[in-house]
């Protein structure tokens, strides 16, 4: 009986280590997928470049300003919603031509500025 005894704790044994591995394999699996989801649902973005084209929405509520990114050279359109950076685009303190320092969001494919300033200061 004593052999059969020892065959049952290694079989136990042998289920208790697959177990554990998949258990920390699951474990891992659902930390990477959170941690991706995270990273995916909103990028921000940093850069510097000269505004091209800037277009204020019918109802005054938003703008939308297309830059031309210093490093690469690329066109980024940005959509502008907060107040005071509409403000001195109707009071024209921002202008095409102007190089600006921005942060964005780019949320379901869209660019959503955060933070959106002249590099000399206004």
């Amino acid at each position: 009986m004593a052999v059969f005894t020892g065959k049952l704790t290694v079989v136990k044994e042998s289920y208790m280590k697959k177990f554990i591995s998949a258990a920390v394999l699951v474990a891992v699996m659902v930390v990477s997928t959170f941690a991706f989801v995270q990273t995916a649902a909103a990028e921000e973005v940093k850069m510097v470049g000269a505004i091209t084209k800037i277009e204020m929405a019918a109802d005054g509520k938003s703008a939308t300003a297309v830059l031309k990114d210093t490093k690469t050279g690329e066109s980024v359109t940005i959509i502008i919603s907060d107040e005071l950076t509409l403000d001195k685009f109707n009071d024209k303190r921002i202008v095409e031509g102007d190089e600006i320092r921005t942060k964005y969001e780019k949320v379901d494919g869209k660019n959503r500025s955060k933070m959106f300033k002249k590099t000399a200061g206004c």
